[in-house]
């Protein structure tokens, strides 16, 4: 039998080739930075000596960081973030050692500036590159890696659906098993034979948890195969939040809630808020002292309203806004939502609900690091108690920091949820927003608040 020729991906793998790439453009970008800051081309041997040690700090880092491996499922955003963080953490060491080592005399800050910029846009545009025509290749039927799916029809109906969503990642199905109950003998021994015939490079066993026990007898049947065999577990009805796979106390575990805000994610969500959060406040300070002053003129009681929400991992803290009601007292443990026509509400108060202004003291809880610019909004207390019990997943939330402003927000969930049904869509939302959060993400939803999210007939 002749056996069909494997996709170029897996001939030429990124980490092979790739790397020199990097290098080759470090020193690209190197020689353009030298004609700039010095406006000629006879670049000094010492700096060529630099190229050559920033170039392996590159590729070691790379390779430290996996980021020339699984490619094929990888985002180009997780691709390119990669990108950007080894290189400025190569920036910043190869700085540093100029700094320590005395030699800015010898070695020009702009032009190591320069040479880390240009060489970090021509890395990134040859990634751009590589995947935009593996997506098309694949999109046209080229560079595709066989797939065997075995399980039952529902799952494997599942999963080709998820193969169709995702051409870019260049699976194709072919082969399909399936099974109905545990296999016996006669359904293994013919798997393992229309496996063989099948020219797949994997099999992917598609099997609900409940038939855990069956992945064994499925692999031992294909001990004499050199395909690669996955496990891709149906999980029914659990709503999963940042599923993946990690390895704790020397086992593999399935995460299937967690959080992912963890070391380079928190570290980068946490200065976009000290960033975006300093820039706002300061911007704002104007506008937060006349609605001070009017709040204070208007109607007697605080200009600020405070109140304890939920945070991060069920943390109670206390969130700021302008008042926007009269004062009033609420019965212990209830709070009442505002309603449209509210007689709580002032004038002045529905303006501030209108147009979020009530909000703009949020940003001080962000800078305390208990908000986050983005992020599931805070509810009251009262209301936590009471849809925790009606929403299965409403308390995953707050597995991240609460939010000003929100992916259900943007999407029209705002203000009242007086029916189960909208609470339900926000949860929604929020849970979509925490399963698939990036920095790019975050700075949408911010200027899709920019643009519509002032003025919003839910909010009164």
């Amino acid at each position: 039998m002749q056996t069909k020729r494997s996709p170029i991906t897996e001939r030429y793998p990124a980490q092979v080739f790739v790397p020199f790439i990097d290098m080759f453009l470090v020193f690209v970008g190197g020689f353009i930075a030298y004609y700039v800051r010095f406006g000629n081309f006879d670049v000094h041997e010492r700096f060529i000596v630099g190229l050559f040690l920033i170039s392996v700090f590159i590729v070691m880092a790379n390779f430290i960081d996996d980021a020339y491996v699984r490619w094929r499922t990888t985002r180009l955003s997780t691709i390119l973030f990669r990108l950007v963080g080894v290189w400025v953490g190569v920036t910043l060491a190869a700085a540093s050692i100029i700094y320590l080592a005395e030699a800015s005399v010898r070695y020009s800050r702009l032009w190591l500036g320069m040479t880390m910029l240009i060489s970090l846009v021509m890395a990134g545009g040859v990634r751009v590159t590589i995947m935009l025509v593996l997506k098309y290749a694949r999109a046209h039927g080229q560079n595709l890696r066989g797939v065997f799916l075995v399980g039952p029809g529902s799952n494997l109906l599942n999963v080709a659906r998820s193969m169709r969503r995702s051409p870019g990642e260049g699976f194709a199905i072919s082969g399909v098993q399936r099974l109905k109950g545990a296999p016996d003998h006669a359904f293994l021994e013919c798997l393992a034979r229309r496996v063989e015939t099948s020219e797949a490079r994997e099999v992917w066993i598609c099997l609900p948890l409940e038939m855990g026990s069956t992945v064994r007898e499925i692999v031992h049947s294909l001990r004499h195969q050199t395909v690669e065999v996955r496990f891709i577990p149906e999980f029914g009805e659990i709503q999963l939040l940042n599923h993946q796979i990690s390895e704790v106390a020397g086992r593999f575990a399935i995460d299937l809630s967690v959080t992912p805000m963890v070391e380079t994610a928190r570290f980068v969500k946490r200065i976009e808020d000290v960033v975006m959060g300093s820039i706002f406040l300061l911007a704002s300070l104007p506008v937060c002292l006349v609605i001070a002053l009017v709040l204070k003129c208007q109607s007697p009681g605080p200009v600020l309203f405070k109140q304890y929400r939920m945070g991060i991992n069920g943390k109670r803290f206390k969130v700021y806004k302008f008042r926007s009601m009269e004062v009033h007292e609420e019965s212990s443990g209830h709070v009442t939502q505002a309603s449209r026509g509210d007689p709580r509400v002032t004038k002045f108060g529905a303006f501030l609900r209108r147009t979020s202004l009530d909000e703009l003291p949020q940003f001080y809880n962000v800078l305390q690091g208990r908000m986050s610019v983005v992020g599931p909004r805070p509810h009251a207390l009262a209301h936590n108690e009471q849809y925790k019990e009606l929403v299965e997943s409403y308390m995953k939330r707050h597995k991240v920091k609460p939010g000003m402003t929100g992916w259900a927000q943007v999407n029209g969930f705002r203000g009242e949820t007086d029916t189960l049904d909208k609470m339900e869509r926000r949860v929604e939302h929020d849970l979509w927003y925490i399963d698939n959060w990036s920095l790019w993400l975050d700075l949408r939803i911010i200027a899709l608040t920019i643009l519509k999210g002032f003025i919003n007939p839910n909010a009164y």
